[in-house]
């Protein structure tokens, strides 16, 4: 059980965990891993609003967590739909992929009530789960992944839609399926120009690029690294973050890997938090761990 969230545990010290050997690309002069909050059960979908603080989900104890800029930790919500990833809109509310019933939320942040923007079905057959979710900062379009894992939570049948990356445009309202060819598509991230998609099919272990179309559609598929990945993330240089194994994987533009940030339990995604937005915050299993960065984060907030 989910020990509760009392004081000595918020205010845990930070433990060292990984120190650099060589000058690192993105990471700070003499930056450590650090375990900045422990005792989950699952920890997934971080993301980070204007000013630095960082929202992720405890998805087994269906609950959101706030981790603020200050270093406190708080219950935000729940329940909370066993929330997997999440992002921010342009209008800075709390995207969530809720996956108890296959919705995606928008959340107001300060009245903390959800909207549901859509779920459960597609063309007549159940979403298998939306999973990860990217909002694109010129259009607003919401892009996902909906891999379909078992969820001990779930009182419905069998799998029933294709797992595949779909668009929603808050605009119109209109659902779209747009790839159905990746075995498992997982992480998904966009570049802040609002013109590359990264897609990772994290059972065939690739990662993908497209690109973005004005009506929202993609094209020019291309692979981009031999890698899948859970979570993913974006920093100021274009350098892209991968989750595989007991690693952050950090890639450049052209898809090679420059290093790889080792993480004591297997992350699950990343993203960019602080006041600066130079820390990226790793969920991984029971932990929420942070490492400071010469970088920043550039995802839409």
């Amino acid at each position: 059980m989910l020990r509760s969230l009392r004081a000595d545990v918020l205010l845990a010290v930070a433990v060292t965990l990984v120190q650099p050997t060589m000058a690192s690309t993105v990471l700070a002069p003499n930056a450590r891993v650090e375990k900045v909050a422990g005792g989950f059960i699952f920890t997934e979908g971080p993301t980070a609003d204007r000013t630095g603080n960082v929202y992720f989900v405890d998805q087994d104890n269906n609950r959101i967590l706030e981790y603020d800029t200050a270093g406190a930790l708080t219950t935000f919500m729940q329940p909370s739909g066993y929330a997997n990833g999440m992002t921010f809109d342009r209008d800075g509310h709390l995207i969530a992929a809720a996956d108890e019933k296959n919705e995606m939320w928008s959340i107001d942040m300060a009245t903390k009530k959800p909207t549901v923007l859509f779920g459960g079905t597609y063309e007549g057959k159940l979403l298998n789960g939306p999973n990860d979710v990217w909002v694109n900062p010129r259009s607003g379009r919401m892009y996902f992944t909906d891999p379909y894992y078992q969820r001990h939570w779930w009182t419905r049948g069998p799998k029933e839609s294709p797992e595949a990356v779909y668009v929603y445009s808050p605009s119109d309202r209109r659902l779209v399926r747009l790839i159905d060819d990746l075995v498992q598509p997982n992480g998904i991230i966009g570049t802040p120009d609002g013109q590359t998609l990264y897609v990772a099919d994290i059972r065939a272990q690739k990662t993908y690029a497209y690109e973005i179309q004005d009506d929202g559609r993609l094209t020019g598929k291309r692979l981009f690294c031999a890698l899948g990945s859970d979570g993913m993330t974006i920093d100021s240089e274009g350098h892209v973050y991968l989750t595989s194994g007991r690693q952050v994987h950090v890639f450049d533009r052209d898809g090679r890997e420059l290093e790889a940030i080792d993480v004591p339990e297997a992350p699950s995604n990343v993203c960019f938090g602080g006041t600066d937005k130079r820390t990226l915050f790793i969920t991984a299993r029971t932990s929420l761990y942070a490492v400071r960065t010469r970088v920043h984060g550039v995802d839409p907030q």
